[in-house]
């Protein structure tokens, strides 16, 4: 099994806004840094994304690859690598968990990612870890910055 990194942040909203913003792909563009394009390929019976197509431009790396997305309720969605030109996998999950009553998100993002050329472990988690920060300091900013649902 491969090593993964993972890291928590709360956020001042509810989980329903918080995955609300997760799963909106076509707005990643507008804050996650890394993706430049997100495309719906696939959806699945509810309506959600099942397969989407990213355009990733994370200095190091730059892929065009395709994710198959697996969600659990309302409150887990994880992620496997379909295909990619650069990555043998990128793994990974948001799971949020309600505090204060639904009024604040505790959100956990596990990532694994392993590149085609040979990479150190060590440089791979720093990588992982990055990735992991800044996504969620986005979402987080994302999240808060938007209107709340009713």
């Amino acid at each position: 099994m491969a090593e993964h990194t993972s890291s928590t942040i709360e956020i001042e909203a509810a989980p329903a806004d918080v995955m609300g913003v997760i799963a909106d792909f076509a707005r990643y563009p507008e804050w996650t840094g890394e993706v430049k394009e997100a495309e719906v390929l696939e959806r699945d019976a509810a309506g959600r994304a099942g397969k989407v197509r990213l355009l990733l431009d994370a200095g190091a790396i730059k892929d065009d690859h395709t994710l198959a997305y697996t969600w659990t309720g309302d409150h887990e969605v994880g992620w496997t690598l379909v295909k990619s030109q650069m990555l043998r996998a990128l793994d990974g999950s948001y799971r949020l968990r309600p505090l204060d009553g639904g009024a604040r998100t505790e959100v956990t993002y596990q990532l694994t990612v392993d590149v085609k050329i040979p990479m150190l472990g060590m440089i791979k988690r720093k990588a992982e870890k990055v990735i992991i920060d800044r996504a969620l300091a986005g979402l987080k900013k994302r999240v808060e910055s938007a209107p709340a649902s009713s």
